[in-house]
């Protein structure tokens, strides 16, 4: 009997790690006049069905030479965000995924500036006001294929729990009970030998890479979605922050004349303009995903709500299009009064022209 046979390490696992990076890169993107362009190679895409088609991306390559041999996907949205997802397949320990995980996150945070860089120039001119890049967002989903025949699912959780609980933490030492059970309390499963923990910016699925698959884009699409609510809230400060500041324009004295006034820039009505622009974006944003029938999906989509702050962040956005509408009425009353004060004064003006017209007719 040979003795020397190499051993099987218990702690060694393999699977796949994806990096979900998501840039805001302007106001909107028109894709008629990007689909014209010889240079942009475009990549079919399949949408879940529980997608509506508010928002249909489009998918396209990276251009050369900047090709990223671990990047799976470049999708262009619409409104202006471009989403980029990395996928790293492993074989390690878990101890080892915690060890390098910060590194491996740095390093493909790096890759995608570098690639949404590239794919900005090649596709600035179909960008309605370009900018590279005001907002990022990121999420990764660490993957681990369940080994039975090693260790069940309880084994597994009872030996590897304060492992997963830190590196989703980005932390490489063990975290105290009442943080690691405050993690771990997000975890659900399709099935008894499945488990997905959701946390504020990395998951954790022990799925067979067959079932893990139809959540990935869930996990984009949230990413997109907190990316566009910490754009719109980054915007309103600005808008408001004018305000504070008193930094918006006085409006000029043809906007108090009737009818001269619609010749006139008025940032109130940018503002107003800006509200809906949110609102609806927003709006249909939330309406994109459709998971009546899909108890599952709806589960984990929930908790991505919930641990990534999407409410939290659509909270603000509401108070703050709320303080914009009080702003809003508030000038829009200054300005009617205004212009009332203009119009009374054009007539006691034409009244007075009149009576001096008058008396200088009658002493000649």
């Amino acid at each position: 009997m040979n003795t020397n046979l190499p051993k099987t390490n218990p702690d060694h696992f393999s699977g796949t790690i994806y990096f979900f990076h998501a840039f805001d890169i302007g106001e909107d993107i028109n894709f008629n006049k990007l689909r014209t362009f010889e240079e942009v190679s475009i990549t079919p895409l399949t949408i879940p069905k529980y997608f509506k088609n508010y928002h249909t991306p489009l998918g396209i390559a990276l251009p050369h030479p900047h090709t990223s041999p671990r990047c799976v996907s470049v999708k262009l949205h619409s409104f202006g965000a471009l989403s980029l997802v990395y996928k790293m397949p492993y074989s390690e320990t878990l101890h080892n995924v915690r060890k390098d995980f910060n590194e491996w996150v740095d390093n493909f945070e790096e890759q995608s500036i570098l690639d949404a860089k590239s794919i900005f120039k090649q596709i600035e001119s179909a960008i309605s006001k370009p900018k590279f890049f005001e907002t990022r967002s990121s999420y990764v989903l660490i993957q681990v294929n369940p080994e039975p025949e090693k260790l069940d699912l309880k084994e597994f959780q009872a030996r590897y729990n304060h492992i997963i609980a830190s590196t989703l933490r980005f932390e490489t030492e063990i975290l105290s009970e009442d943080q690691t059970k405050e993690i771990l309390e997000s975890a659900v499963g399709y099935f008894k030998d499945e488990r997905i923990i959701i946390d504020t910016d990395v998951a954790f699925a022990y799925e067979d890479p067959t079932g893990y698959e139809e959540i990935l884009d869930l996990l984009e699409f949230a990413n997109i979605q907190r990316l566009e609510l910490q754009y719109f809230d980054r915007t309103l400060d600005q808008q408001l922050n004018k305000f504070y500041e008193r930094q918006i324009k006085k409006l000029p004295l043809t906007a108090y004349i009737p009818l001269l006034s619609a010749l006139s820039p008025n940032p109130i009505e940018i503002l107003g303009q800006l509200k809906v622009d949110i609102s609806v974006i927003a709006e249909r944003l939330e309406n994109t995903i459709k998971l009546s029938g899909e108890p599952y999906f709806a589960e984990l989509y929930n908790l991505l709500i919930e641990k990534l702050d999407i409410i939290t962040w659509r909270t603000a956005i509401d108070r703050k299009l709320a303080i914009i509408e009080d702003i809003q009425m508030m000038y829009q009353h200054k300005t009617d009064a205004t212009r009332e004060d203009t119009l009374s004064l054009l007539v006691i003006i034409l009244i007075f022209i009149e009576l001096v017209i008058g008396l200088l007719n009658y002493l000649q």
